[in-house]
């Protein structure tokens, strides 16, 4: 083991040995290479001559850049040609550390670790399953989840998806959670909790967050070490009363020594940036302080060092100065205010009686999605392939399942796009 490694390790163990057992092999092996490239470079920082980076300057000391890049960006160049840190530039890492704070109230004197920038959330997943899951470990998902989870995690790491019923009687199945996280007696457990769920596009009532919360905590009074992995991809889109405003992360990050909170979020669907890939990765837990966060942190930029090596400077500097625009709120309750229409388009639209003899809403009440459960006897795949060819309608089938993204449809053509959907069903059941 790199000493560097050893060192961070030991910080966690005399920190928190419930962090250092969560770790996986490579979490454990894995380091920010202080010393070495990165650490001369860093020692050599303000240097007449500065020979280090692998980077080009200017005879003027900016960056060196093709003018056919350089005339389309309205921006300091030092802001978008260079490289930034592994760990992201720190300016956004404070600013999106605040924003939690903000959008999460209940957050307020609870010590987090710093954000650490990855290449958006796809990218924190996949890290945060390099820093926590080996080979043998189960990561418990429910079973509407995001297909990605099978390629960043079981394909990549090597560890199994263990999935749970995710409704009962339209709501959260809460006792198939609870006996899907006690499964198998004592010990480490990872869990994904990704709301707005994607694809269900559900998003807990307080009531069942608490319920999910209390499961969680009665779980780690029995002995076990959790890591709970909140997928916060489609954060702040919750458009009904009664629904679970702040992240679970908030509640999870202070519930109990034994759960290690890992939240991963990002601009990307909260902010309309898809491809500026930028996402975050943060770490709670009760009793944890500077020096166990800032631990988790090095190892973190070093899983992303010896992966990507870091995420774009200049998606991050393009968001830092959205998010200290004054019209920043302004433009995304504006962006909100559509998206609430489209959603209550479709549930207008569901209203129609017809449709229940051919599929029926899963429930839904946030994100981009909903999902409607197709009638027995009906194939998706054979109804999606009716949409397109025959209604020049696309949606995504999961089995029985039709994914609706309504987040991509103007609200004037839902119930074309559902009417749609009933005579697709039609067509097949009189095929």
């Amino acid at each position: 083991m790199n000493p560097q490694a050893a060192e961070l390790n030991s910080v966690i163990q005399e920190k928190s040995s419930v962090v250092y057992d969560l770790l996986s092999e490579r979490g454990k092996n894995i380091f920010f290479p202080k010393k070495g490239i990165l650490g001369q470079t860093a020692e050599a920082k303000g240097t007449k001559i500065n020979a280090t980076i692998g980077a080009a300057i200017e005879d003027d000391g900016s960056p060196m850049r093709l003018e056919a890049i350089a005339s389309k960006i309205n921006m300091d160049p030092s802001l978008a040609f260079p490289y930034a840190p592994s760990f992201g530039r720190p300016d956004i890492r404070a600013k999106w550390k605040s924003m939690i704070y903000q959008k999460n109230e209940s957050l307020k004197d609870v010590e987090l670790s710093l954000p650490v920038v990855t290449n958006a959330l796809t990218h924190g997943i996949s890290m945060a399953g390099y820093m926590f899951a080996n080979e043998t470990d189960e990561i418990i998902v429910p079973d509407l989840f995001w297909g990605n989870y099978n390629l960043t995690l079981t394909n990549a790491y090597g560890c199994k998806l263990g999935k749970f019923n995710l409704f009962k009687d339209g709501a959260f199945d809460l006792n198939a959670f609870e006996t899907k996280l006690n499964e198998g007696g004592i010990g480490k457990k990872i869990v994904i909790l990704n709301f707005p769920n994607n694809p269900s596009g559900y998003t807990p009532t307080v009531e069942e967050q608490d319920a999910i919360v209390a499961i969680i905590n009665k779980a780690a009074e029995a002995g076990n070490k959790i890591v709970a992995i909140t997928d916060d991809a489609y954060f702040g889109l919750v458009y009904e009363e009664g629904i679970a405003k702040e992240s679970i992360f908030a509640p999870l990050s202070q519930l109990h020594e034994n759960v290690l909170a890992v939240k991963i979020d990002g601009a990307t669907k909260e902010d309309y940036v898809w491809g500026f890939r930028v996402g975050f990765i943060t770490y709670g837990i009760k009793g944890g302080d500077a020096a166990l966060y800032s631990a988790l942190e090095s190892k973190t930029a070093g899983a992303i060092r010896g992966n990507i090596s870091n995420a774009a400077n200049i998606s991050q500097s393009l968001l830092l100065i959205a998010f200290e625009s004054p019209e920043y709120t302004s433009q995304k309750e504006a962006k909100y205010a559509i998206m609430k229409k489209r959603y209550d388009a479709v549930k207008e639209a569901l209203t129609e009686e017809k449709y229940k003899e051919c599929f029926e809403a899963i429930p839904y009440n946030s994100g981009y999605f909903m999902c409607v459960q197709l009638a027995e006897g009906l194939v998706g795949d054979k109804v999606r392939q009716v949409l397109i060819d025959k209604y020049s309608i696309g949606l995504i089938a999961l089995g029985n399942v039709l994914r609706v993204a309504y987040s991509a449809v103007a609200a004037s053509d839902v119930k074309e796009m559902f009417e749609g959907i009933y005579m697709a069903c039609k067509d097949c059941k009189n095929q």
